[in-house]
């Protein structure tokens, strides 16, 4: 199969295409709902510049551009200090569970340089004000967002800025992502050490350079429940337009799964995966870097000999559900054996699992995770709110049906 994608990827270069004064051709061959948004959100950005974004000769203000991101959290953390430094008047609507997700350290430093927000948790969430060039200082250890946000804004103002990054540094590949975006499209970005600090040092008074045309590497995010499918299922699955040497962290899950004891083969921008049941083992896993992961890892561990432990992962608390909890319920109704912690779960390995009924709690991932886990269940698992994978990939059940995978369940 061939993957769609990355939507990481896409953000990026979408927001850095439509900054250039050239044209720029990004080509998606799919689109999801947070892809959607951030298209939308462009668009609205680029129309209220355009037609609307200078005071009228009474004196009235701008008019207000009307961004509505979904549940998309980059849409909203990437935008946030592109309107700033447009110097944008903004009112942006987040949907589900985005408006209760972290925003004040990327707030309070935006605040230090000139710019006003409604009160944290309002919606819709009013941006206004120019945002000044300056030092700027965000923790490495609650999002990554707010750090990708202010390199793709900052170049764009009249003098040079500062990112310090503070404390540990987790999912460090969507930065750098980030930086290779950005270099793709002609911005200067100087990373340093300071001692344990990262510091990013930014030239102002750049200018985006369209490449011409760009085209968005394969999402091994999404690429990830495919080859858990081929390592549990009876038949290899076999990945193609995947990246091998990609700035994604997700890519990791070939290692992940070749440590598990599963047997994976890469052939340039192929992956395949092949059935490992009986040689899987448990393992412990460091999930700081690779959140999204640990879905699909958790359904690898419980295919497993032995116990598998995943730590650092307390940020999953605060994505579309609280996926330490979500991971648990789901999988324990389907017969797992899975203990929730602070900061991970301790998953004990059964080999098989018994079926029965899913809630999808609005999570993509946790819908994913829950289709695939009927490839090792007895029984039919029974999957409500099935449609949440429409905010990442839509023709998810397209694929799986077309690859025989979906004959254990049953959408409701």
């Amino acid at each position: 199969m061939d993957i769609l994608p990355s939507k990481s990827a896409a953000h990026r270069m979408l927001i850095a295409a439509a900054l250039c004064e050239e044209p720029c051709d990004v080509i998606l061959s799919e689109r999801s709902l947070d892809i959607e948004a951030t298209e939308n959100c462009l668009a609205e950005i680029h129309r209220v510049r355009k037609e609307g974004a200078t005071p009228e000769g009474n004196g009235e203000a701008v008019e207000e551009a009307q961004l509505h991101c979904g549940e998309s959290g980059s849409t909203f953390r990437f935008l946030i200090p592109l309107v700033a430094a447009l110097g944008m008047d903004a009112k942006f609507y987040p949907e589900g569970r985005l408006s209760q997700r972290p925003l004040s350290p990327l707030v309070e430093e935006l605040e230090k340089k000139g710019v006003t927000f409604s009160p944290l948790g309002a919606n819709p969430f009013h941006v206004k004000g120019q945002l000044e060039p300056g030092a700027f200082r965000i923790p490495g250890n609650v999002s990554s967002q707010y750090i990708t946000g202010l390199l793709m804004a900052l170049p764009l103002l009249a003098d040079d800025s500062t990112i310090r990054v503070t404390g540990e540094r987790q999912s460090v590949g969507y930065v750098n992502l980030t930086l290779q975006v950005l270099r793709e499209f002609g911005i200067e970005i100087i990373t340093e050490r300071m001692g344990e600090e990262l510091v990013y040092r930014i030239p102002g008074n750049q200018k985006y350079r369209s490449p011409g045309t760009c085209k968005v590497e394969g999402d091994w995010s999404n690429a990830a429940f495919w080859l858990t499918a081929g390592v549990l299922g009876e038949e290899a699955v076999q990945v193609t337009g995947l990246n091998p040497n990609s700035a994604q962290g997700d890519r990791k899950i070939v290692e992940l799964l070749r440590r598990f004891g599963a047997k994976i083969e890469v052939q340039e921008d192929t992956v395949t995966a092949y059935p490992s049941g009986p040689s899987l083992r448990g393992i412990v896993i460091d999930a700081s870097q690779i959140p999204d992961m640990v879905p699909a890892l958790a359904l690898v561990a419980l295919a497993a000999n032995g116990t598998t432990e995943i730590r650092h992962a307390e940020r999953l608390r605060l994505k579309e559900s609280d996926r330490l909890m979500s991971v648990t319920e789901v999988l324990n109704a389907l017969g797992g054996r899975v203990e929730e912690r602070p900061d991970g779960l301790v998953i004990t390995g059964r080999g098989v699992l018994s079926g029965g009924r899913a809630d999808g709690y609005n999570d993509h991932r946790i819908v994913m995770m829950a289709a695939i886990a009927s490839l090792i269940t007895t029984d039919k698992v029974i999957l409500t709110g099935s449609a949440a994978v429409n905010k990442s990939y839509p023709t998810f059940f397209t694929v799986l049906e077309e690859n025989k995978m979906g004959n254990n369940l049953e959408r409701r």
